[in-house]
């Protein structure tokens, strides 16, 4: 991990925003018209899909992918101005919020400006066609990231934007040479040396796979050397088995317990349930009570969290990445627990706690201990009734709602909500 990564970047929640799915115009003043409805979930980012020109070439849909980018420097006329944007970023800095920007540097489009002026710097199959490392993704080609004149020219795009925004989502992270990152880190920090870092990591089948057929892929370990966090997809296939029913809650938390001996001390990886590439989990998780536990869990692992707009109303239709398809957002009640438990991560005992957890009949206890304090996330995945804990006779608060929790005998009667109690120890 980054040397300099923050602890209490543990505590932050990122919410993920795909400008043209958004709101009515799908423009950066949609946004700005909305963005004290998201300062009063209580997240601490913003975060937006590419907003960049789409090339035309091959392009899927009617629209195209926002991965498919012509040109790194420049804003989709669609979305605004860069004056537009850069109000974006100040109406988001006066609601206390920050913003992040996605960074898509593994390839362009097929007719990108850097196809015209340096087709040497892509990858081309042996009759000269522009192509991509592994796949056939027809709407884009790869870049070869690792020449120096091409990592040049990235790092000043990075500069570019990097006066401008907070934090960089960089896709597929894991694609490109580590000491790129590393110097790109360095570059940046010179500028602006607060801005966060954000890998998508890939999981570990991808890494093996692309080592196997010869390509160089970053382990997350060696992503953590420049990244402040990095994608939680070393452990998504054991999350979506727990939610599909594969995966008993002892087998998933184990794994998610190895990440506190295996990356570096201050670590951070970013949890989610859905985003543009998954589908929404009120889709997976029809049943509201399941529901609940799982998104309830997911908050109280270690490490930052992202909700995806949307999930917050539980949201069931994954807008689409390549026509207008846009965002329904239905009042809703679950918005507030959603709300709550953004406001319970905020507590310092996740980013510096000690991390356990114990499972008795598919009923998880996870636990955090900080000083004299201790808090306490119980999730049910069964049609349990109770659980034994080691928490005293007595009457407790459950933090989700408000409800009064009663112990006797060391045994808690389980409610349909998930419960987190906090208690100062003597």
């Amino acid at each position: 991990m980054a040397r300099d990564t923050n602890f209490e970047l543990r505590n932050a929640s990122i919410y993920q925003i795909f400008t043209r799915q958004y709101s009515d115009n799908g423009d950066f003043k949609g946004i700005i018209e909305n963005l004290g409805t998201i300062r009063d979930l209580g997240v601490d980012y913003i975060y937006l899909l590419p907003f960049y020109p789409i090339g035309i070439k091959d392009r899927k849909g009617d629209i195209g992918s926002p991965y498919a980018i012509y040109d790194y420097v420049k804003i989709d006329e669609s979305h605004g101005t860069i004056e537009d944007f850069k109000l974006l970023v100040n109406k988001a800095h006066e609601h206390g919020l920050k913003v992040m920007i996605d960074i898509v540097f593994n390839h362009t489009s097929r007719d990108s400006v850097l196809t015209v002026e340096h087709p040497e710097w892509f990858f081309r199959k042996s009759n000269g066609e522009l192509a991509n490392r592994v796949g056939d993704w027809t709407d884009i080609a790869d870049l070869k990231t690792d020449l120096p004149e091409v990592q040049d020219y990235l790092i000043s795009v990075l500069k570019y934007w990097g006066e401008i925004v907070d934090g960089f989502r960089c896709d597929v992270a894991s694609l490109l040479p580590l000491d790129f990152w590393l110097k790109a880190r360095l570059e940046v920090k010179k500028i602006n040396p607060n801005l966060i870092w954000l890998a998508e990591s890939v999981d570990k089948g991808f890494v093996k796979y692309l080592r196997d057929i010869g390509y160089d892929a970053l382990s997350d370990s060696e992503v953590f050397q420049a990244f402040d966090i990095a994608y939680d997809y070393d452990n998504f296939d054991y999350l979506n088995g727990l939610i599909n029913g594969n995966v008993t809650l002892e087998m998933f938390l184990k794994e998610t317990w190895k990440q506190e001996a295996i990356f570096p001390k201050n670590y951070v990886k970013l949890r989610f349930l859905e985003n543009h590439d998954q589908d929404r989990i009120a889709y997976k998780v029809q049943d509201e009570v399941k529901l609940k536990h799982i998104t309830a869990l997911n908050f109280f692992l270690r490490g930052a969290m992202m909700i995806y707009a949307g999930q917050e109303n539980k949201n069931i239709h994954k807008p689409d990445l390549f026509t207008i398809d846009k965002v329904e957002f239905i009042p809703s009640n679950y918005r507030e627990f959603i709300r709550r438990l953004i406001e319970i991560k905020k507590h310092p005992i996740f980013a510096f706690g000690s991390f356990e957890y114990i499972v008795h009949n598919q009923v998880a206890t996870i636990t955090y201990t900080l000083k004299n304090e201790k808090i306490y996330g119980i999730f049910n995945l069964t049609n349990e009734r109770f659980t034994p804990t080691d928490l005293p006779d007595g009457l407790y608060m459950n933090l989700i709602n408000n409800e009064i929790i009663p112990i006797v005998n060391h045994v808690i009667n389980l409610t349909s909500e998930p419960i987190i109690i906090l208690v100062n120890k003597k």
